[in-house]
């Protein structure tokens, strides 16, 4: 696939920025830009980090270049089938969403491997939701499913172990206060005061001194004993969700796929104006996406949730679960849930998919993963209704060297809780959307099941 960077050098002009300012700002490394520099694919990773720098979308910063005759568009060697012709326009449908653009919320706080938003979006479109049901996303992640459901005028829930998952969801499903950008600059100048007299108790978190730098553990302590004491839930998700937005970049991590300490020239002060910085983007980035339409999130795990917190019956699903041996999603938040007094070893001890679960002797297998999704469909057996959709985007696995196709897995699983496959699509995973660790997933395709039950 052949890219262009053409609007983001334009874009540099515009804000009189060297490509030196751009990489100092956002934190990409020189190699990255050497790439841009040659209109090379980079990961979404560096891509979020400019669009977060530069305040846009990544579609304001890089084109896809559609192929010349002489050159075909790579596609999968599979194409979609549609098992039930009631079905047939999945079929008509680019599944591919190359040059798909997201709200500018989807930048402004870091998730792993989050779904293209127009992937539920067409779903919810050809599929549609009966009346009086909800949109169900077991594993909701940063909130897709549920924004596009409300965007669609459907009452969703979404259900996630990690609390900075459900922190995400729950903020950009729920519309800002009036007040936010006064309370935010409330808490900001009582935090600073508290940080420039020494008034902070910094929290006992392992190994802080070689992640964060000592003004930045107070900066970042002042900031959040200012903001725990906040009474208003919906300002203190708001506020909470800024804070964690910063916390890798203010930090001696050098990404949040890199785990490496490196040298960086971070202050307390600069954690304060970053906070600021991310209030105003948040504001800003609400007035786009803020919808009526209530969205429940529940933080719990999945194979232990009561169906009857759910409240509504369901009508479509539409999820995208933990592929196994491929990814830690607890891991990638970690120092995030620990700054906000959440526990990362507790979620990391029931996640599904993590790899350290797979890598250790005698380990899970796909059996175990099996398993886990027997668990999944026994929930949906008690909240999915007769006729319902179950949406499933899922790719393959490698384990102990053996590739696993969980798409077969999770049918075999559907089928036995009496559910009926009408249609497979399979998508390439564009190499800018990878979020995983690709030498031991090498995920590069998934498919999307569509299962009607009854």
């Amino acid at each position: 696939m052949s890219v262009s960077y053409a609007k983001l050098w334009k874009l540099l002009v515009d804000k009189r920025m060297s490509k030196t300012d751009l990489k100092d700002a956002s934190g990409i490394s020189t190699n990255v830009l050497a790439k841009l520099g040659k209109n090379e694919l980079v990961s979404m990773d560096s891509m979020e980090k400019i669009c977060y720098t530069l305040s846009c979308d990544i579609g304001d910063v890089m084109e896809v270049l559609l192929p010349t005759k002489e050159e075909p568009l790579d596609a999968p060697e599979e194409q979609v089938t549609v098992f039930d012709d009631r079905y047939k326009k999945i079929s008509e449908v680019d599944w591919s969403f190359i040059n798909s653009r997201q709200d500018s919320i989807s930048f402004l706080h870091p998730y792993p491997a989050r779904f293209i938003d127009a992937l539920p979006r067409q779903l919810i479109s050809i599929i549609g939701c009966p009346e009086n049901t909800t949109v169900f996303d077991p594993f909701c992640g940063s909130g897709t499913t549920l924004i596009e459901a409300q965007r669609a005028g459907i009452q969703s829930v979404g259900v996630d172990l990690n609390p900075i998952a459900c922190l995400i969801s729950r903020v950009k499903t729920t519309p800002l206060e009036d007040s936010f950008l006064d309370v935010a600059k409330r808490v900001h100048n009582t935090a600073y005061e508290l940080f420039t007299n020494d008034y902070v108790t910094i929290p006992g978190i392992p190994n802080l001194d070689h992640w964060f730098k000592l003004s930045v553990q107070k900066a970042l302590s002042a900031l959040m004993q200012v903001i725990s004491s906040e009474e208003l839930e919906t300002n203190k998700d708001a506020l909470s969700f800024a804070l964690s937005s910063i916390i890798v970049r203010v930090s001696n991590q050098e990404s949040d796929t890199r785990y490496a300490a490196i040298e960086k020239k971070i202050s307390g002060d600069d954690v304060f104006s970053s906070f600021q910085s991310a209030c105003k983007k948040l504001a800003f980035a609400k007035q786009e996406t803020s919808f009526s339409v209530p969205a429940m999130v529940i933080e719990n795990d999945i194979l232990k949730l009561d169906a009857s917190r759910i409240k509504q019956p369901v009508g479509l699903v539409i999820t995208s679960p933990p592929y196994p041996n491929a990814y830690e999603y607890w891991l990638y938040h970690k120092y995030r849930m620990w700054w906000l007094g959440y526990d990362p070893i507790s979620v990391r001890s029931y996640e599904i998919g993590a790899r350290p679960h797979y890598q250790k002797k005698n380990g899970q297998t796909e059996k175990d993963f099996a398993d886990q999704m027997e668990g999944v469909f026994n929930l949906f057996d008690s909240c999915v209704i007769q006729g319902g959709h179950v949406c499933i985007v899922i790719g393959r696995s490698i384990i102990r060297g053996r590739e696993i196709d969980n798409a077969a897995l999770i049918t075999g699983v559907a089928v036995k809780h009496n559910y009926t496959l009408v249609a497979e699509i399979p998508r390439d995973i564009a190499s800018t959307r990878k979020s995983f660790n690709l030498s031991y997933g090498k995920i590069t395709t998934e498919h999307i099941l569509v299962l009607r039950r009854g």
